[in-house]
């Protein structure tokens, strides 16, 4: 794993969903009630949070992905069969609206960041000076990744921060895990050339 990004692995999980739960608050928004949805938004936020800051970063427009998200899945809902859980296609949801503003952002890399981002990930490091050494190498890690195309970035950072199996992975971003493979050797491949060049370590 890439060092710096332990710091995003060791983030607060978050404890997970019962799918018939789940189910149970689907039934309930068809059937009209007015509160089901708001305890699907209550029940999934800090999930989809935690996921688009590990795959975004320090990228200001997270918190309005966020209310997209589930907007989106406000309008997925009626098409929802329960095939898979419920918290699988918020997650799917999340992870393609972050590919989407990865997208964008790869063909303007030079666009601001949220400084802030660093300082709240690198409050547990120790002293002043382990914090300015944990935000300087967290920092060049997010701007190396910026420089990796999208379906890269993502899957190397489902893998190596979350620990997803590439099966997994493979669910949530549509691609056969033989495919995933391949593009989490290549992230990482490049990553580790980017934070060469730039002195950082792999």
């Amino acid at each position: 794993m890439i060092a710096a990004l332990a710091v995003l692995a060791a983030s607060a999980p978050v404890e997970p969903r019962s799918p018939a739960e789940d189910l149970a608050l689907v039934e309930r928004h068809r059937a009209g009630d007015p509160s089901a949805f708001a305890q699907i938004y209550r029940a999934h936020a800090a999930a989809v949070h935690r996921r688009l800051s590990r795959l975004l970063g320090p990228l200001p427009e997270r918190e309005d992905l966020l209310q997209d998200v589930f907007l989106a899945l406000h309008r997925a809902l009626p098409g929802f069969r329960g095939e898979a859980a419920l918290a699988t296609l918020v997650q799917r949801i999340a992870i393609n609206k972050a590919c989407g503003l990865l997208r964008a952002r790869y063909r303007r890399p030079t666009t601001p960041v949220e400084s802030g981002f660093f300082d709240e990930l690198v409050s547990a490091a120790g002293s002043p000076e382990a914090q300015a050494s944990a935000r300087e190498e967290l920092a060049a890690v997010f701007a190396c990744l910026a420089r990796i195309k999208p379906k890269k970035r993502v899957a190397l950072l489902l893998r190596v921060v979350d620990g997803l199996s590439f099966e997994e992975i493979g669910e949530l971003v549509g691609a056969t895990p033989e495919a995933v493979a391949k593009r989490i050797q290549h992230g990482h491949r490049e990553l580790a050339e980017l934070l060469a060049r730039r002195g950082g370590r792999a």
